[in-house]
């Protein structure tokens, strides 16, 4: 990775935009996002097939991985395994809380190739915009549709983003959101594989972030 990227990367983790890891892999305009119900059950997850504008695939993980309480309410360690971006796989798990409609991350543990896991400041945590936690509160209701991916076939609600950024197809029992398909202008994500007993990825013990740690990364 040169000097540019590099910079350019640790820039964006420092933000902690929710999708870090793709918007370094799509740009941001392309980044897909998770949007859904959420209904977090720990070891529930899937992995989704994702497709740029040009027609590329990669594949992104995710699942609950742990449970525990933050300040008197249920927090869940949600995970996302992303394969295949410049650095190689990228792990991140947040442990999230829900806040009336929108989720609150607690803490931020990531782990690049070859790395020990990484904690981020709480401060980065706090300077983080909430996220839904109910795609309804955004979109409007289709209805009703049977979606058929390689995971099965779901009785879905059909939804569309009011702000015209995509389609969401949700169904229970599809992973902690739900999300079955979603449609977009620039990318698109479909659940190819359902996970009822996902585990954390990350091994050994945190240590405070280090910008430092992306530079041996290819």
């Amino acid at each position: 990775m040169n000097r540019t990227t590099r910079f350019g990367v640790i820039a964006a983790v420092c933000l902690l935009l929710p999708m870090v890891a793709s918007a370094q892999m799509f740009g941001r305009s392309q980044a897909p996002s998770w949007r859904g119900v959420w209904n977090p059950v720990v070891g529930a997850g899937g992995t989704y097939e994702v497709t740029k504008k040009d027609g590329t695939k990669t594949t992104m993980e995710m699942g609950i991985v742990g449970k525990e309480s933050v300040n008197g309410k249920d927090g869940y360690w949600f995970e996302i395994t992303i394969a295949d971006t410049s650095m190689g796989t990228m792990i991140f798990k947040n442990l999230t809380v829900r806040d009336d409609q929108n989720m609150v991350t607690s803490k931020t543990i990531m782990q690049l190739p070859g790395k020990p896991p990484m904690e981020m400041p709480e401060r980065m945590n706090q300077a983080r915009d909430p996220q839904p936690a109910d795609i309804r509160q955004l979109a409007e209701e289709v209805g009703p549709e049977s979606v058929t991916t390689p995971a099965g076939t779901f009785n879905t609600t059909h939804y569309k983003m009011k702000d015209g950024s995509g389609d969401v197809w949700v169904a229970d029992h599809a992973g902690p959101y739900g999300m079955v398909k979603f449609q977009g202008k620039d990318s698109s994500m479909m659940l190819i594989k359902v996970e009822q007993n996902a585990k954390d990825k990350i091994t050994g013990t945190p240590v405070p972030f280090n910008p430092m740690a992306f530079s041996g990364q290819r």
